[in-house]
């Protein structure tokens, strides 16, 4: 059984909750639409509806084109996704804080 991110369950498994954790955990990198949509777990239908929210509010760009791939990444200058990331990594560190607070409570005499 695949253990959703902190951040899914934090904002609830929709399809562009899910595209925005895969984008932001893979920040650094550019990946095709297809690839995106299948790391996400986000069917296509639903993959083209929320992209096309993401390109409209710009929160992603296009970085290359490789033969007719064209390849895209999070927009990490926008000041919106920078809170984004900023938010998710927040999240995550304060879910796994309290996780870890627990298992102490728990492992303590």
């Amino acid at each position: 059984m695949k253990q959703e991110s902190i951040f899914v369950e934090y904002f609830g498994d929709t399809p562009m909750v899910r595209i925005l954790n895969f984008l932001i955990l893979g920040k650094d990198f550019d990946y095709s639409m297809t690839d995106i949509a299948e790391s996400s777990n986000v069917g296509w239908t639903s993959f083209t509806r929320a992209w096309k929210e993401l390109e409209k509010r710009k929160a992603v760009i296009h970085t290359r084109t490789i033969g007719r791939a064209r390849l895209y990444k999070l927009n990490s200058q926008d000041p919106t996704v920078q809170k984004l990331i900023r938010l998710h990594w927040e999240i995550i560190k304060a879910e796994t804080d309290k996780m870890l607070s627990r298992k102490k409570v728990l492992a303590a005499p």
